[in-house]
C-alpha cells in the first residue's frame, strides 16, 4: 500500500490532499531489496519541500525504519534492518543507491537491544544528527558559551539542547507550551519559556541570558528570528535548519529587515542540511548511542499506529500536538 500525494498544499495541508493506493511491485533483479516497513517517519520537511520534489500523484516522499525480507545485494541480506527513502509505502523494491546518493542505509551493527530501532528515524537518525552537525561543523560551538534553540522541545531541538549541555554550554529553549517548557526543564535546559504566553518577545529572550547569545539554532523563523537577532552577540552564529512558523503561509511573511543588527553585531548564519556530512553519520550514530547508553540523551516518540493513518499524524505533527519525535507504527 501507499499514501500518494493527490493535490499539492494549499495552506496548511488536509486530509484530502493525500490517497490510499495499492501499488505492484516489480520482481527483484540483481542489486534490487525487497523492504517491509515497520515504522515511518513524519518530519516538518514533507511539508516545506513538497512542491520542489514531487509532483501531484507522486507516492510521497519520507523515511521509514524497515526490515529486509527479499534481497539480490549481498550489503543487504534478508532479516538486516534498514533506513530507506521510500516514502510512504508498507513494501518497497529499491537498490541501495540511486541517482542522488544513497537510498537506503543498514542501522549501526552495535544497536543495542534495549533502544528501540524506532530512534533511528529520530533522535539517533535524522533529526538528532541535524543537531549534532548544526552545533559542531554550523556554529562550533564551544564549552561556556550560550546557546538559544528555536522549537526547542522538537525532535530536532529536543537533541540540540541536551547536546548543549554535554558539550559545557548554557542553553535558553523556546516552545509552544507550559508542558513542553516543563519537559525542556527536565531535559537540563538552563532556561526555556513559552513564547505564547510571553509578553514580549525580545524581553523574554534577554531575561533568560541577559548577557546576550553565542549561538542560536533556528527552525522557526518569523519573527522569533528577528527578536532573536537584536539579542546576539557580536560575533554571534546562527544555524538555519528550519523555518516551520512559516510552512503554511499562503503568502510570505514579512518581517523588520534586519540588515542593522546583522551588520553592527557582525553576525554569521548559515543555513544547512543533515546531507553534507551524510560521510559522517555512522560515527557521529555511534556516538549519540554512547551518549544515550550513559543516560547523557533522553527522547521521546509519538506514536501512531495503522499505515492508515500517516495523514492524520502528519497533520498532528504540524500542529505541535504530541511531545516527542512523531512517527507511525506499521
Amino acid at each position: 500500500m501507499t499514501w500518494i500525494l493527490k493535490k499539492h498544499f494549499d495552506g496548511f495541508p488536509k486530509e484530502s490532499n493525500f490517497e490510499l493506493k495499492e501499488e505492484v511491485l516489480p520482481e527483484l533483479r540483481d542489486g534490487d531489496v525487497l523492504v517491509e516497513t515497520v515504522y515511518l517517519s513524519l518530519d516538518p520537511y514533507m511539508r516545506s519541500l513538497s512542491k520542489m520534489w514531487i509532483k501531484e500523484g507522486d507516492v510521497q516522499y519520507g523515511t521509514q525504519l524497515a526490515k529486509v525480507v527479499k534481497s539480490k545485494d549481498p550489503a543487504f541480506p534478508e532479516g538486516c534492518y534498514v533506513v530507506a527513502n521510500c516514502g510512504w509505502r508498507t513494501h518497497s523494491v529499491t537498490k541501495a543507491k540511486g541517482p542522488a546518493g544513497p537510498i537506503m542505509t543498514r542501522i549501526v551493527s552495535e544497536w543495542p537491544s534495549d533502544i528501540s530501532m524506532s530512534l533511528a528515524l529520530g533522535s539517533l537518525g535524522m533529526p538528532g544528527l541535524t543537531g549534532l552537525y548544526g552545533l559542531e561543523e554550523v556554529c562550533k560551538i564551544q564549552p561556556g558559551e550560550t546557546i538559544l534553540v528555536s522549537a526547542a522541545a522538537g525532535a530536532v531541538g529536543a537533541m540540540v539542547g541536551q547536546i548543549c549541555k554535554i558539550k559545557g554550554c548554557k542553553v535558553v529553549g523556546s516552545a509552544g507550551g507550559d508542558d513542553k517548557v516543563a519537559y525542556l526543564k527536565e531535559l537540563g535546559f538552563d532556561q526555556a519559556f513559552n513564547y505564547k504566553t510571553v509578553p514580549s518577545l525580545e524581553e523574554a529572550l534577554k531575561n533568560a541570558s541577559p548577557e546576550g547569545y553565542d549561538c542560536y539554532f533556528e527552525s522557526v523563523g518569523g519573527p522569533f528570528f528577528t527578536a532573536a537577532l537584536k539579542n546576539m552577540k557580536p560575533g554571534g552564529r546562527i544555524a538555519v535548519c528550519g523555518a516551520i512558523a512559516t510552512y503554511n503561509d499562503t503568502a510570505p511573511q514579512m518581517c523588520p529587515y534586519p540588515h542593522h543588527e546583522i551588520i553592527t553585531r557582525q553576525l554569521k548564519i548559515e543555513g544547512f542540511m543533515v546531507s553534507s556530512w551524510q560521510h559522517k553519520d555512522e560515527e557521529s550514530v555511534k556516538r549519540m548511542l554512547k551518549w544515550m547508553k550513559e543516560g547523557k540523551l533522553k527522547a521521546k516518540e509519538v506514536v501512531t499506529v495503522g499505515f492508515e493513518n500517516m495523514p492524520a499524524a502528519f497533520l498532528r505533527m504540524l500542529k505541535g500536538d504530541g511531545l516527542g519525535k512523531a512517527i507511525v507504527k506499521v
